[in-house]
């Protein structure tokens, strides 16, 4: 059997396999070697995560993933007294809650590549044109220094646990005008900001020996079938 990678989070999580998806990407990459399953759920926090983790991954399922990106935060960092204050988790809960979704799948799946991933920046200006809801305050129910805040405690868990970690939060601001260019409404992904996302995560990947040149296809390339005698192939 094909061996799976899972991809665990939020919102940017299920809608990484839209069009231009940072998930479709990866599915499209791995296509041959692969099989991407991805367990996004909009809205969700790291605590509503740790509430479903055993239903997401039920403990029957026997199968070790090949990796498991869990990509948790943009809702942890809502503000506490704005119009999104339901989904917020505080800054030091959020970290326990990180480190306890890590070591479930590091004691269920020793060999299992766990990958950690930032929340990005925030627009505050994008947010308050696309707000979630009604808001007479005027002000975004998220800020770039929370959700900096959350980024930099997600990025101090994987260091305890020795796993990699996508900063998005500082990876994205380098570029010019990350506000427009990475963000269609302050949070969410543009297509540049998921093609950052897929590679980074690619580069990750590979540092961690799983990449196009180490993981083997489950049947013959085509390049591999013999013109004259193709059906020898499927014999192997």
């Amino acid at each position: 059997m094909r061996p799976k990678m899972v991809l665990f989070g939020d919102s940017i999580t299920e809608e990484s396999f839209n069009n231009s998806g940072w998930g479709a990407s990866l599915t499209h990459h791995f296509a041959r070697v692969l099989d991407i399953l991805v367990r996004g759920y909009s809205g969700y926090n790291t605590r509503w995560a740790l509430k479903v983790l055993e239903r997401v991954f039920p403990p029957q399922e026997k199968e070790a993933p090949v990796a498991i990106i869990v990509f948790f935060g943009a809702n942890d960092a809502a503000l506490p007294d704005r119009t999104s204050a339901y989904q917020h988790v505080p800054l030091d809960e959020y970290r326990h809650n990180l480190h306890s979704i890590v070591s479930y799948f590091k004691e269920r799946w020793p060999s299992t590549l766990v990958i950690l991933v930032t929340p990005p920046p925030i627009d505050e200006d994008g947010r308050l044109k696309n707000p979630f809801a009604e808001d007479p305050s005027g002000l975004p129910e998220r800020t770039n220094e929370a959700a900096g805040a959350y980024a930099k405690a997600c990025a101090s868990v994987a260091e305890e646990y020795k796993i990699p970690v996508i900063n998005l939060w500082n990876r994205m601001q380098k570029f010019p005008n990350w506000e427009k260019l990475m963000l269609r409404d302050g949070l969410h992904l543009t297509c540049q900001g998921n093609k950052l996302v897929f590679d980074e995560l690619i580069s990750t990947l590979r540092k961690e020996g799983l990449s196009l040149d180490t993981l083997p296809m489950d049947l013959p390339a085509l390049c591999e079938i013999d013109p004259n005698d193709p059906l020898k192939s499927f014999e192997m």
